[in-house]
């Protein structure tokens, strides 16, 4: 079984996130998902619109996935490939190059992005109603 892993926020949820998971989850057999817990967010100065439970049980109805761990800290990824024995970790494309170092784990790949949509363009409009 050839295992997948992705992480992220996935807050206010999208159809770019969908073609994300989608895409993926076509890489393997089994997609694991490395959910930002609520205090990495606010270590990284980012905030959820949903809490962490809710944006876990959104992504665990996607039948993408496979599984949604908690994801507490940027170091943990490298632990994480080890301790679920992943083939290819997998980020969107504007993350290109950051995550190069995991190549000596496992096959590391960067999806392009949906263009025209993103969480922050969602959260900027949403303020300018």
């Amino acid at each position: 079984m050839k295992k997948v892993i992705t992480y992220g926020t996935f807050d206010l949820l999208h159809k770019g996130h969908i073609r994300l998971l989608e895409r993926a989850k076509s890489l393997g057999d089994y997609l694991i998902v490395g959910l930002s817990t609520d205090e990495f967010n606010r270590l990284k100065d980012k905030e959820a619109y949903y809490d962490y439970e809710h944006r876990k049980y959104i992504l665990e109805a996607i039948k993408y996935v496979d599984e949604v761990i908690p994801e507490m800290n940027w170091d943990q990824k490298a632990d994480d490939i080890f301790k679920y024995n992943v083939d290819i970790f997998v980020m969107g494309d504007d993350w290109e190059g950051k995550f190069d170092d995991l190549n000596k784990l496992c096959e590391v790949i960067y999806l392009e992005r949906t263009q025209n949509i993103s969480t922050t363009q969602i959260k900027v409009e949403l303020k300018n109603l």
